[in-house]
């Protein structure tokens, strides 16, 4: 399997790109830092499906990167922590209809979602590139034309091949990332714009059977809450400065591969 160096994740400018996302408000009354301190429990809204962001444990309890992060935030705050398992097209308008407060589930920092919602400052980062067979030759989009791609309907890699991809390029999307590898490995599509964190459970699950064709994107990803909420936001970024100034943010970039924010990986 062909795998994506640190260096080729770090120095792509892969675009950062529109996020297809579910039309909704905001509420008339939007969550401030006094209410989740007065309620005493922060709700943040995860993915569970994005190793090693985001999964199930063997007991059934959601943990990786994100949930650490959001521990860490909970404990900064002085509150309870209550994750929410969220999926890509729902997290957005889960948070703008406040289903939950904030949002840690590997949510790239994109000029269009910013546009819905407010980030924190970067605390981690993530790539997606093009998988496909290793006899299929592709380099670029060209390559796809008259062939199929798979993706998880919104996540970042659908607005990236929309606007990329050969009008004779069929999309095919899915409901979630598992379901989108599982049209890989069943010959439903022909390749698969993939994250580069679940590159190595495909390899698991189909040894030597693909490899990286090119890179779509490297972006770092922030902590996401509703607009106008610059209380939260100022604790928010105060946390992760002094996670990152305190090594915290180091400790689980070693404990979580491959979570290292695109502007440090070597």
């Amino acid at each position: 399997m062909t795998k994506l160096t640190r260096r080729t994740f770090g120095v792509a400018t892969g675009a950062l790109m529109l996020a297809m996302l579910a039309g909704s408000t905001v509420p008339a009354s939007a969550q401030t830092l006094d209410s989740v301190k007065q309620a005493g429990k922060i709700r943040v809204g995860m993915l569970v499906d994005v190793p090693p962001f985001g999964l199930m444990s063997t007991t059934g309890q959601p943990e990786g990167f994100d949930a650490d992060i959001a521990a860490m935030l909970a404990e900064y705050l002085g509150v309870e922590l209550e994750l929410v398992p969220v999926t890509g097209p729902n997290r957005i308008p889960y948070l703008l209809t406040g289903q939950v407060d904030v949002l840690a589930a590997a949510l790239g920092i994109t000029e269009e979602r910013s546009k819905q919602i407010q980030f924190s400052q970067p605390y981690s980062g993530l790539g997606a590139i093009i998988l496909a067979p290793v006899d299929m030759e592709v380099s670029s989009f060209d390559d796809l034309a008259d062939r199929s791609v798979g993706l998880p309907r919104g996540g970042s890699q659908d607005p990236v091949v929309t606007s990329s991809a050969l009008p004779s390029t069929q999309i095919q999307r899915y409901d979630d990332d598992a379901g989108a590898v599982q049209a890989l490995l069943s010959n439903q599509v022909d390749s698969l714009a993939v994250a580069t964190v679940l590159v190595p459970q495909i390899e698991q699950m189909a040894p030597g059977r693909y490899d990286t064709k090119f890179l779509l994107y490297s972006q770092v990803q922030g902590i996401g809450m509703r607009p106008g909420e610059a209380d939260l936001l100022e604790q928010v970024d105060a946390f992760i400065a002094q996670a990152r100034a305190e090594g915290k943010l180091e400790e689980l970039y070693e404990k979580w591969p491959g979570t290292r924010p695109a502007d440090q990986q070597d």
